[in-house]
């Protein structure tokens, strides 16, 4: 039966304990032991040094999971969970991506896992569970927020064709939306093109003609003036996509 091959992930989270090597010399020797007891094949020692653990973005650990992906290594072994990462929801990701897989095992030093067998295992259905469960509560809370704001007629998202945020904050501490002059005798123009029986098309091309600036400097086009007729003017059955085909 072939040695599992297995790639050491060590990280430090400060330039300084990158620069003395402290942490990363005994995060070395504890893996490298725990490979020697088990009769574990080293692949590669990698190291994320002076780097966090807010998010999976680290050169290091993309290389170990790439030497996974490619079928050249069966496990990555850690000193504690922390070291690949601190966020529940980044850990759940990771178990679900890489090492919830029969070929792909997770070892962890100081919580006694490996996910080859089925004590490991256990351990990373609870935590994909709790990282389920954090992103429901996470989405549940931005809802709540959400309809919150809305009730308080907060404008959410982008603002609009014809209104922009000025520097002068509510008593929430909120930019103030306000309407833009130029934008909004645009609208004006769009409806009054509208109201004449003008297509789509060619109110775009009349606000061409005429210089009017749209709200990212681009050119003016048929589905643009349909979501600004749509918005500022009668809902009818006259603004369609056909007309804007």
């Amino acid at each position: 039966m072939s040695r599992q091959r297995v790639i050491c992930y060590i990280r430090v989270s400060t330039q300084v304990q990158a620069e003395e090597g402290v942490s990363l010399g005994a995060q070395r020797a504890k893996l490298t032991a725990y490979a020697q007891a088990f009769d574990l094949e080293v692949v590669e020692v990698i190291a994320d040094e002076g780097l966090s653990a807010k998010n999976l973005d680290r050169p290091g650990l993309q290389r170990a999971l790439r030497l996974i992906e490619d079928g050249l290594a069966d496990a990555i072994a850690v000193v504690k969970l922390d070291r690949l990462s601190r966020s529940v929801r980044d850990l759940g990701h990771l178990i679900e991506t890489y090492f919830a897989k029969p070929t792909c095992s997770l070892i962890s030093v100081a919580e006694n896992l490996n996910t080859h067998n089925a004590a490991g295992r256990l351990v990373v259905n609870m935590l994909i569970s709790v990282a389920a469960w954090e992103r429901e509560i996470c989405a549940e809370r931005t809802k709540d927020a959400l309809f919150q704001l809305k009730s308080e007629g907060v404008r959410l998202g982008r603002e609009g064709y014809g209104w922009r945020r000025s520097d002068e904050l509510d008593a929430e501490g909120r930019k103030i939306v306000i309407e833009v002059e130029e934008e909004r005798e645009a609208v004006a123009r769009v409806l009054d093109l509208h109201g004449a029986g003008l297509s789509l098309r060619a109110i775009a091309g009349a606000l061409t003609a005429e210089g009017r600036a749209t709200k990212r400097g681009g050119a003016w086009r048929s589905e643009t003036i349909r979501k600004i007729v749509l918005r500022f003017g009668a809902k009818s059955a006259s603004v369609g996509t056909e007309e804007a085909a």
